[in-house]
């Protein structure tokens, strides 16, 4: 027999190829699994399978008598509230503009004294700034020239007439004197009302003309009763009519100004009534109305200005606090379903409920629910639970400790 040798890189190709052969033989020869759906509740230990998409499935665990006292399960029914629908608003305390008064001077001049501080409580007609006015006392010195002018024509024309009557004098001239008679009453006038513009007062005008002291000094005087809230004056400060000097806030009412969403225009309107709680006072709820609605909305927030009047017969509501206003927007009541925050327990993201079964003492189902807002120690159901149920509200810890125990639910 001929042997044929082959050169070798035909039998390393030959030796690869039978290699492959092999594994790709053996790989459709093998078989293959079965694929089974998903397992909806366990084997042996009977636990059920838990998924992020639905509901937990409720599970029922039951305990005997001696393990309920030892747990110290107590069971009471629900407990309904009817409630009606709000609106919570953040907002900020703010002075009533209208008892609200800026001081300004009447008068030109410099001050003298200033007999208030910030925070001081004033009456009203209490005096507040002293200013030094040449502008008063020249008018004070224009008033009394008047006068005496006045007087003089009023002694001419009795004395006048006197003559007329004898003969001595003209008419013509008579009547020259009462025209000059109407325009000096009417210079005194004049001259009186400038006093009054100026600050003095009737009583301080007659006590001009009957003492003719001319007093340079003018006193402002606070026209409410409230809070000095802003303080401009000092002593040596020149002042003119349009310089603020003092202000004065009556705090008796104040005002609560918030952000009203352009969602929420229908269900807000001028008085609507409203509470309002604040950080420093949260037991202590103030009624009161929306007194106001900005009709222009802001268009970077898309909110108007809503305003509450409240009354602050102690003052305890400041200037700036924040405060927050709940509105009772017009509506059906409605009720709501509340559980201690004690009956309440967590299974992995979900949060569940303990209910007593009515048919079988000692028989408990634990029951996935959705939780809404608190209310102090209570709870909102909002979905899982029914009027006639009966919760766990103490001992629940006991209850899922069990049916960990028991692996009824996986982990």
């Amino acid at each position: 027999m001929k042997r044929v040798q082959l050169p070798w890189p035909v039998v390393a190709v030959g030796a690869v190829s039978l290699v492959l052969f092999g594994v790709g033989g053996a790989y459709l020869w093998m078989p293959r699994p079965e694929v089974s759906a998903p397992v909806a509740a366990g084997g042996a230990g009977g636990a059920a399978a838990e998924t992020s998409a639905g509901p937990l499935p409720d599970i029922a665990i039951t305990l005997s008598d001696d393990a309920l006292k030892k747990a110290g399960v107590m069971v009471s029914p629900v407990t309904v509230s009817e409630t009606t629908s709000t609106l919570r608003l953040a907002g900020v305390v703010e002075p009533d503009a209208y008892r609200q008064v800026m001081i300004a001077p009447l008068v030109s001049g410099r001050v003298t004294r200033v007999a208030v501080t910030l925070g001081d409580r004033v009456a009203r007609n209490t005096r507040l700034v002293e200013i030094y006015s040449p502008d008063l006392a020249e008018a004070q010195s224009r008033y009394l020239s008047m006068r005496a002018e006045f007087q003089a024509v009023e002694q001419e024309i009795t004395r006048t007439d006197r003559l007329t009557q004898i003969g001595a004098a003209s008419r013509q001239e008579l009547e020259r004197i009462h025209a000059e008679h109407v325009r000096h009453r009417t210079e005194l006038e004049s001259a009186r009302t400038r006093l009054q513009l100026l600050g003095m007062t009737p009583v301080q005008v007659d006590a001009l003309a009957s003492t003719g002291q001319i007093a340079a000094t003018t006193t402002v005087v606070s026209p409410i009763a409230g809070i000095v809230t802003a303080r401009t004056a000092n002593p040596g400060t020149s002042v003119d009519p349009a310089t603020p000097l003092i202000t004065v806030v009556d705090l008796s009412t104040v005002w609560v100004v918030g952000d009203l969403y352009e969602r929420d225009f229908s269900r807000v309107s001028v008085g609507t009534p409203a509470t309002v709680t604040t950080t420093a006072f949260p037991d202590q709820k103030i009624m009161g109305k929306v007194a106001y609605i900005d009709p222009q909305v802001r268009p970077e927030t898309r909110t108007a200005r809503m305003r509450v009047e409240i009354p602050n017969p102690g003052q305890q509501l400041r200037l700036g606090m924040y405060a927050e206003v709940n509105v009772q927007a017009p509506g059906a009541r409605t009720a709501s379903l509340l559980v201690p925050r004690s009956a309440v327990q967590n299974v992995a993201d979900r949060t569940v409920l303990y209910v007593a079964d009515p048919l079988q003492p000692g028989r408990f189902i634990e029951r996935e629910v959705q939780l809404g807002q608190a209310s102090g120690d209570q709870m909102v159901v909002l979905s899982g639970r029914q009027r006639d149920d009966r919760v766990v509200t103490a001992g629940s810890f006991s209850l899922r400790a069990e049916r960990e125990r028991q692996g009824l639910r996986a982990r």
